[in-house]
Protein backbone atom coordinates (compact mmCIF):
# COMPACT_ATOMS: atom_id res chain seq x y z
CA UNK A 1 0.00 0.00 0.00
CA UNK A 2 1.44 2.97 -1.48
CA UNK A 3 1.90 6.78 0.70
CA UNK A 4 -1.21 6.98 2.54
CA UNK A 5 -0.33 3.49 5.37
CA UNK A 6 -1.90 3.59 9.08
CA UNK A 7 -0.45 6.23 11.10
CA UNK A 8 1.05 5.43 14.20
CA UNK A 9 -1.44 5.65 16.89
CA UNK A 10 -0.17 7.50 20.03
CA UNK A 11 -2.28 7.86 22.76
CA UNK A 12 -5.22 5.60 20.90
CA UNK A 13 -7.55 6.48 18.24
CA UNK A 14 -9.25 10.37 18.77
CA UNK A 15 -12.42 10.25 20.21
CA UNK A 16 -15.08 11.84 18.62
CA UNK A 17 -18.93 12.56 18.57
CA UNK A 18 -21.52 13.60 16.14
CA UNK A 19 -23.76 16.20 15.51
CA UNK A 20 -26.82 15.09 12.89
CA UNK A 21 -26.16 11.93 10.83
CA UNK A 22 -29.05 9.97 12.46
CA UNK A 23 -31.53 7.66 10.68
CA UNK A 24 -31.96 8.58 7.02
CA UNK A 25 -29.23 10.89 6.40
CA UNK A 26 -26.88 10.20 4.27
CA UNK A 27 -23.48 12.21 4.83
CA UNK A 28 -23.29 11.37 8.57
CA UNK A 29 -23.03 7.74 6.90
CA UNK A 30 -19.68 8.84 5.20
CA UNK A 31 -18.38 10.53 7.85
CA UNK A 32 -18.50 7.70 9.99
CA UNK A 33 -16.71 5.11 7.07
CA UNK A 34 -14.34 8.25 6.40
CA UNK A 35 -13.33 8.25 10.67
CA UNK A 36 -13.00 4.35 10.66
CA UNK A 37 -11.08 3.64 7.67
CA UNK A 38 -7.61 4.67 9.06
CA UNK A 39 -8.86 3.32 12.34
CA UNK A 40 -7.78 6.96 13.57
CA UNK A 41 -10.65 7.85 15.22
CA UNK A 42 -13.75 6.47 17.72
CA UNK A 43 -17.39 7.17 17.44
CA UNK A 44 -18.17 7.43 21.36
CA UNK A 45 -21.17 10.32 21.42
CA UNK A 46 -23.92 11.44 19.45
CA UNK A 47 -26.88 13.95 18.98
CA UNK A 48 -27.64 12.56 15.90
CA UNK A 49 -31.36 14.03 15.67
CA UNK A 50 -33.20 17.16 16.79
CA UNK A 51 -35.96 14.63 17.10
CA UNK A 52 -34.95 12.98 20.35
CA UNK A 53 -36.54 9.26 19.51
CA UNK A 54 -34.80 9.25 16.28
CA UNK A 55 -31.61 10.36 17.97
CA UNK A 56 -31.73 7.63 20.82
CA UNK A 57 -32.57 4.88 17.99
CA UNK A 58 -29.90 5.96 15.35
CA UNK A 59 -27.50 5.78 18.63
CA UNK A 60 -28.70 2.14 19.98
CA UNK A 61 -27.85 1.02 15.87
CA UNK A 62 -24.33 2.77 16.06
CA UNK A 63 -23.96 0.92 19.36
CA UNK A 64 -23.22 4.35 21.30
CA UNK A 65 -23.74 4.10 25.20
CA UNK A 66 -27.50 5.28 25.90
CA UNK A 67 -26.03 7.80 28.37
CA UNK A 68 -23.73 9.37 25.44
CA UNK A 69 -26.74 9.61 23.31
CA UNK A 70 -27.33 13.54 23.98
CA UNK A 71 -30.72 15.07 23.07
CA UNK A 72 -29.13 18.33 21.67
CA UNK A 73 -25.37 19.81 20.75
CA UNK A 74 -25.59 21.99 23.68
CA UNK A 75 -25.80 19.32 25.79
CA UNK A 76 -23.26 17.20 24.82
CA UNK A 77 -20.79 19.98 24.51
CA UNK A 78 -21.53 20.60 27.84
CA UNK A 79 -20.98 17.22 29.42
CA UNK A 80 -18.41 15.59 27.48
CA UNK A 81 -16.54 18.66 27.91
CA UNK A 82 -16.20 17.49 31.61
CA UNK A 83 -15.62 13.85 31.23
CA UNK A 84 -12.34 12.32 31.47
CA UNK A 85 -12.79 10.23 28.73
CA UNK A 86 -14.73 12.89 26.90
CA UNK A 87 -14.83 13.76 23.17
CA UNK A 88 -11.55 15.10 21.37
CA UNK A 89 -13.28 16.15 18.55
CA UNK A 90 -16.51 16.16 16.88
CA UNK A 91 -18.09 15.87 13.63
CA UNK A 92 -21.20 18.51 12.70
CA UNK A 93 -22.99 16.96 9.84
CA UNK A 94 -26.43 18.73 9.71
CA UNK A 95 -28.26 21.46 7.55
CA UNK A 96 -26.38 24.47 6.73
CA UNK A 97 -28.01 26.75 10.14
CA UNK A 98 -26.93 24.39 12.98
CA UNK A 99 -23.05 24.42 11.75
CA UNK A 100 -22.52 28.11 13.25
CA UNK A 101 -24.42 27.42 16.99
CA UNK A 102 -23.08 24.18 16.73
CA UNK A 103 -19.65 24.69 16.02
CA UNK A 104 -19.71 27.88 18.22
CA UNK A 105 -20.64 25.46 21.25
CA UNK A 106 -18.13 23.11 20.58
CA UNK A 107 -15.33 25.47 20.57
CA UNK A 108 -15.67 26.90 23.29
CA UNK A 109 -15.86 23.78 25.39
CA UNK A 110 -12.25 22.83 23.75
CA UNK A 111 -13.47 20.81 21.32
CA UNK A 112 -11.82 20.47 17.74
CA UNK A 113 -14.03 20.53 14.77
CA UNK A 114 -14.81 18.73 11.70
CA UNK A 115 -17.57 20.61 9.71
CA UNK A 116 -19.16 19.94 6.52
CA UNK A 117 -19.58 22.89 3.69
CA UNK A 118 -20.80 25.12 3.33
CA UNK A 119 -19.04 26.79 7.09
CA UNK A 120 -22.51 28.65 8.09
CA UNK A 121 -25.52 30.03 6.72
CA UNK A 122 -24.48 33.25 5.87
CA UNK A 123 -20.76 35.27 5.91
CA UNK A 124 -21.17 37.25 9.14
CA UNK A 125 -21.88 33.50 10.81
CA UNK A 126 -18.75 32.49 8.60
CA UNK A 127 -16.26 35.42 9.93
CA UNK A 128 -17.61 35.24 13.97
CA UNK A 129 -16.54 31.56 13.55
CA UNK A 130 -13.12 32.42 11.99
CA UNK A 131 -12.50 34.59 15.14
CA UNK A 132 -13.26 31.73 17.48
CA UNK A 133 -11.35 29.55 15.80
CA UNK A 134 -8.22 31.50 16.20
CA UNK A 135 -8.99 33.19 19.90
CA UNK A 136 -9.59 28.78 21.27
CA UNK A 137 -6.48 27.61 18.62
CA UNK A 138 -8.45 24.58 18.49
CA UNK A 139 -8.08 22.26 15.08
CA UNK A 140 -11.20 23.42 12.31
CA UNK A 141 -11.49 20.84 9.10
CA UNK A 142 -13.98 21.54 6.38
CA UNK A 143 -14.95 18.76 4.92
CA UNK A 144 -14.44 19.56 0.94
CA UNK A 145 -13.33 16.33 -0.09
CA UNK A 146 -12.53 16.57 -3.33
CA UNK A 147 -9.43 18.52 -2.67
CA UNK A 148 -7.62 15.17 -1.28
CA UNK A 149 -8.27 13.00 -4.04
CA UNK A 150 -4.44 12.04 -5.14
CA UNK A 151 -4.97 13.56 -8.72
CA UNK A 152 -6.23 16.74 -7.61
CA UNK A 153 -2.93 16.63 -5.03
CA UNK A 154 -0.94 15.95 -8.23
CA UNK A 155 -2.74 18.78 -10.52
CA UNK A 156 -1.89 21.32 -7.84
CA UNK A 157 1.38 20.30 -7.31
CA UNK A 158 2.36 20.99 -10.84
CA UNK A 159 0.34 24.17 -11.11
CA UNK A 160 2.91 25.37 -7.99
CA UNK A 161 6.03 23.92 -9.42
CA UNK A 162 5.17 25.91 -12.59
CA UNK A 163 4.68 23.54 -15.11
CA UNK A 164 1.66 25.29 -16.48
CA UNK A 165 2.80 28.75 -16.59
CA UNK A 166 0.89 31.48 -15.54
CA UNK A 167 -1.84 30.61 -15.31
CA UNK A 168 -4.59 32.25 -18.13
CA UNK A 169 -7.87 30.78 -17.73
CA UNK A 170 -9.99 28.52 -14.84
CA UNK A 171 -13.49 26.60 -16.11
CA UNK A 172 -14.94 24.61 -13.47
CA UNK A 173 -18.28 22.94 -13.66
CA UNK A 174 -20.41 20.71 -11.34
CA UNK A 175 -23.80 19.39 -13.26
CA UNK A 176 -26.62 16.98 -11.44
CA UNK A 177 -29.84 16.21 -12.29
CA UNK A 178 -31.62 14.75 -9.08
CA UNK A 179 -33.70 18.30 -8.48
CA UNK A 180 -35.17 18.59 -11.62
CA UNK A 181 -38.08 17.78 -10.08
CA UNK A 182 -39.97 19.43 -6.93
CA UNK A 183 -38.06 16.57 -4.92
CA UNK A 184 -39.52 18.40 -1.61
CA UNK A 185 -43.55 18.38 -2.59
CA UNK A 186 -43.18 14.36 -2.58
CA UNK A 187 -41.16 14.59 1.22
CA UNK A 188 -37.49 14.07 -0.14
CA UNK A 189 -35.91 15.45 3.53
CA UNK A 190 -32.63 16.01 1.90
CA UNK A 191 -33.90 18.11 -1.00
CA UNK A 192 -36.30 19.97 1.26
CA UNK A 193 -33.69 21.57 3.49
CA UNK A 194 -31.20 22.46 0.76
CA UNK A 195 -34.72 24.37 -0.83
CA UNK A 196 -35.31 25.95 2.60
CA UNK A 197 -33.55 29.36 2.97
CA UNK A 198 -34.24 29.19 6.76
CA UNK A 199 -31.38 25.75 7.04
CA UNK A 200 -29.25 26.21 3.69
CA UNK A 201 -29.02 30.01 3.77
CA UNK A 202 -29.36 32.29 0.76
CA UNK A 203 -27.83 29.78 -1.80
CA UNK A 204 -29.73 26.67 -2.81
CA UNK A 205 -27.01 24.99 -5.96
CA UNK A 206 -24.93 27.63 -5.21
CA UNK A 207 -24.12 26.61 -1.40
CA UNK A 208 -24.60 23.12 -2.14
CA UNK A 209 -22.29 22.02 -5.02
CA UNK A 210 -21.12 25.27 -6.02
CA UNK A 211 -19.04 25.74 -2.98
CA UNK A 212 -17.85 22.52 -3.84
CA UNK A 213 -16.78 23.90 -7.65
CA UNK A 214 -15.03 27.08 -6.28
CA UNK A 215 -12.99 25.41 -3.65
CA UNK A 216 -11.70 23.08 -5.89
CA UNK A 217 -10.93 26.04 -8.38
CA UNK A 218 -9.12 28.23 -5.75
CA UNK A 219 -7.21 25.17 -4.20
CA UNK A 220 -5.60 23.67 -7.60
CA UNK A 221 -4.82 27.12 -9.19
CA UNK A 222 -3.97 28.83 -6.04
CA UNK A 223 -5.40 31.91 -7.70
CA UNK A 224 -7.64 34.63 -5.26
CA UNK A 225 -10.75 35.82 -6.75
CA UNK A 226 -11.31 39.43 -7.19
CA UNK A 227 -14.59 39.86 -8.40
CA UNK A 228 -17.25 38.14 -10.18
CA UNK A 229 -20.11 37.75 -12.50
CA UNK A 230 -23.77 35.56 -11.69
CA UNK A 231 -26.75 34.31 -12.96
CA UNK A 232 -28.45 32.21 -10.45
CA UNK A 233 -32.20 30.70 -11.51
CA UNK A 234 -34.65 29.13 -9.59
CA UNK A 235 -36.10 26.77 -12.59
CA UNK A 236 -38.16 24.56 -10.63
CA UNK A 237 -41.62 26.53 -9.84
CA UNK A 238 -42.38 27.28 -6.61
CA UNK A 239 -38.85 26.78 -5.49
CA UNK A 240 -37.03 29.10 -3.09
CA UNK A 241 -33.06 28.84 -3.86
CA UNK A 242 -31.18 28.84 -6.85
CA UNK A 243 -30.75 25.64 -8.86
CA UNK A 244 -28.44 26.64 -11.61
CA UNK A 245 -25.41 29.40 -11.79
CA UNK A 246 -23.55 30.34 -14.04
CA UNK A 247 -20.44 32.81 -13.11
CA UNK A 248 -18.00 34.45 -14.51
CA UNK A 249 -14.69 34.82 -12.62
CA UNK A 250 -11.59 37.46 -12.67
CA UNK A 251 -8.91 36.69 -10.65
CA UNK A 252 -6.68 38.92 -8.76
CA UNK A 253 -3.23 39.90 -10.61
CA UNK A 254 -0.01 37.50 -9.85
CA UNK A 255 3.35 39.40 -10.55
CA UNK A 256 3.37 40.83 -13.98
CA UNK A 257 1.11 38.28 -15.61
CA UNK A 258 -2.50 39.75 -16.67
CA UNK A 259 -4.89 38.55 -13.84
CA UNK A 260 -6.45 35.12 -14.53
CA UNK A 261 -10.22 34.62 -15.96
CA UNK A 262 -12.32 31.82 -15.06
CA UNK A 263 -16.04 30.13 -15.66
CA UNK A 264 -17.97 28.26 -13.08
CA UNK A 265 -21.34 26.30 -13.59
CA UNK A 266 -23.23 24.40 -11.18
CA UNK A 267 -26.85 23.06 -12.06
CA UNK A 268 -29.26 20.79 -10.21
CA UNK A 269 -31.16 20.82 -13.03
CA UNK A 270 -29.31 18.76 -15.94
CA UNK A 271 -30.59 15.90 -16.71
CA UNK A 272 -28.18 13.05 -18.27
CA UNK A 273 -25.55 14.32 -15.10
CA UNK A 274 -24.83 12.56 -12.12
CA UNK A 275 -21.86 14.64 -9.91
CA UNK A 276 -19.94 15.51 -13.01
CA UNK A 277 -17.32 17.96 -11.37
CA UNK A 278 -14.80 18.63 -13.89
CA UNK A 279 -11.70 20.78 -13.06
CA UNK A 280 -9.72 22.30 -16.60
CA UNK A 281 -6.95 24.79 -16.33
CA UNK A 282 -4.90 26.94 -18.77
CA UNK A 283 -1.48 28.60 -18.38
CA UNK A 284 1.05 29.88 -20.92
CA UNK A 285 2.67 26.75 -20.90
CA UNK A 286 0.27 24.09 -20.38
CA UNK A 287 -2.98 22.66 -19.36
CA UNK A 288 -4.66 20.24 -16.98
CA UNK A 289 -7.89 18.60 -16.95
CA UNK A 290 -10.16 16.68 -14.12
CA UNK A 291 -13.33 14.28 -14.15
CA UNK A 292 -14.63 13.65 -10.87
CA UNK A 293 -15.96 10.73 -12.57
CA UNK A 294 -12.94 9.31 -13.96
CA UNK A 295 -10.63 10.61 -10.73
CA UNK A 296 -7.68 8.03 -11.21
CA UNK A 297 -6.75 10.06 -14.47
CA UNK A 298 -5.41 13.38 -14.76
CA UNK A 299 -5.00 15.00 -18.93
CA UNK A 300 -2.14 17.24 -19.55
CA UNK A 301 -1.01 19.00 -21.95
CA UNK A 302 2.57 20.87 -22.39
CA UNK A 303 1.83 23.57 -24.84
CA UNK A 304 2.97 22.38 -28.37
CA UNK A 305 3.51 18.44 -27.28
CA UNK A 306 0.84 15.38 -27.61
CA UNK A 307 -1.64 15.29 -24.39
CA UNK A 308 -0.43 13.11 -21.85
CA UNK A 309 -2.49 11.02 -19.38
CA UNK A 310 -1.32 10.82 -15.82
CA UNK A 311 -2.21 8.25 -13.55
CA UNK A 312 -2.87 7.60 -9.74
CA UNK A 313 0.03 5.60 -8.77
CA UNK A 314 1.64 5.59 -12.03
CA UNK A 315 4.53 7.14 -13.86
CA UNK A 316 5.44 10.29 -12.72
CA UNK A 317 2.79 10.44 -9.85
CA UNK A 318 4.08 13.23 -7.36
CA UNK A 319 4.92 12.98 -3.89
CA UNK A 320 1.72 15.24 -3.27
CA UNK A 321 -0.61 12.26 -4.76
CA UNK A 322 1.23 9.05 -3.74
CA UNK A 323 0.81 10.52 -0.24
CA UNK A 324 -3.06 9.79 -0.38
CA UNK A 325 -2.89 6.74 -2.77
CA UNK A 326 -4.14 3.81 -1.24
CA UNK A 327 -4.38 1.24 -4.03
CA UNK A 328 -1.91 -0.04 -6.61
CA UNK A 329 -2.83 2.02 -9.64
CA UNK A 330 -5.32 0.75 -11.90
CA UNK A 331 -8.26 0.34 -8.82
CA UNK A 332 -10.80 2.51 -8.15
CA UNK A 333 -9.73 5.23 -5.70
CA UNK A 334 -12.70 7.96 -5.05
CA UNK A 335 -15.27 9.40 -2.97
CA UNK A 336 -15.01 7.47 0.20
CA UNK A 337 -11.53 8.05 0.20
CA UNK A 338 -11.21 10.91 -0.39
CA UNK A 339 -13.70 11.82 2.62
CA UNK A 340 -10.66 9.70 4.84
CA UNK A 341 -7.64 11.21 3.41
CA UNK A 342 -9.68 14.79 4.94
CA UNK A 343 -9.87 12.63 8.16
CA UNK A 344 -6.52 11.62 8.18
CA UNK A 345 -5.36 14.42 7.83
CA UNK A 346 -7.25 15.92 10.79
CA UNK A 347 -6.11 13.08 12.96
CA UNK A 348 -2.51 14.74 11.87
CA UNK A 349 -3.19 17.91 13.28
CA UNK A 350 -5.14 16.86 16.25
CA UNK A 351 -2.82 14.12 17.59
CA UNK A 352 -0.32 17.43 17.03
CA UNK A 353 -2.35 19.55 19.23
CA UNK A 354 -2.30 16.79 21.75
CA UNK A 355 1.03 18.13 22.58
CA UNK A 356 -0.08 21.43 24.04
CA UNK A 357 -1.04 22.79 21.03
CA UNK A 358 1.62 21.83 18.83
CA UNK A 359 1.67 22.32 14.44
CA UNK A 360 0.81 19.24 12.55
CA UNK A 361 3.53 18.43 10.49
CA UNK A 362 4.83 20.05 7.28
CA UNK A 363 2.66 18.64 4.57
CA UNK A 364 -0.30 18.41 6.13
CA UNK A 365 -2.85 20.30 4.36
CA UNK A 366 -6.79 20.10 4.89
CA UNK A 367 -9.54 22.85 4.26
CA UNK A 368 -9.73 25.18 6.96
CA UNK A 369 -12.67 27.75 8.60
CA UNK A 370 -10.63 30.36 6.15
CA UNK A 371 -11.47 28.24 3.10
CA UNK A 372 -15.16 28.09 4.36
CA UNK A 373 -15.33 31.97 4.71
CA UNK A 374 -14.58 32.47 1.42
CA UNK A 375 -17.08 30.11 0.16
CA UNK A 376 -20.01 32.27 2.22
CA UNK A 377 -18.04 35.15 0.48
CA UNK A 378 -18.58 33.65 -2.50
CA UNK A 379 -22.09 32.76 -2.14
CA UNK A 380 -23.06 36.14 -1.29
CA UNK A 381 -21.21 37.74 -3.76
CA UNK A 382 -23.06 35.11 -6.50
CA UNK A 383 -26.31 36.10 -4.88
CA UNK A 384 -25.61 40.26 -4.82
CA UNK A 385 -24.64 39.75 -8.52
CA UNK A 386 -27.67 38.04 -9.69
CA UNK A 387 -29.84 40.05 -8.04
CA UNK A 388 -28.26 43.18 -9.89
CA UNK A 389 -28.57 41.38 -13.04
CA UNK A 390 -25.54 39.88 -13.17
CA UNK A 391 -23.31 43.25 -12.46
CA UNK A 392 -19.52 42.88 -11.48
CA UNK A 393 -19.34 42.00 -7.77
CA UNK A 394 -16.10 42.23 -5.46
CA UNK A 395 -15.90 39.82 -2.99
Amino acid sequence: MAGASKLQIAGGPIRYGMVGGGQGAFIGAVHRIAARLDNEFVLVAGALSSNPERAKASAAELGLDPERSYASFAEMAKVEAKRPDGIEAVAIVTPNNVHFPAAKAFLEAGIHVICDKPLTATLAEAKKLAALVEKTGKVFVLTHNYTAYPMVRQAREMVAKGQLGDIRVVHVEYPQDWLTDDLSASGNKQAAWRSDPKQAGAGGATGDIGTHAYNLARFVSGLELDSLAADLDAFVPGRLLDDNLQVLLRFKAEGEAPPAKGMLWASQVAPGHENGLKLRVYGSKGGLEWVQADPNYLWYTPFGEPKRLLTRGGAGSLEAASRFTRVPAGHPEGYLEGFANIYQEAARAIRAARGKGGKPPKGVIFPTVQDGVEGMAFIEACVKSSKRNGAWTKL
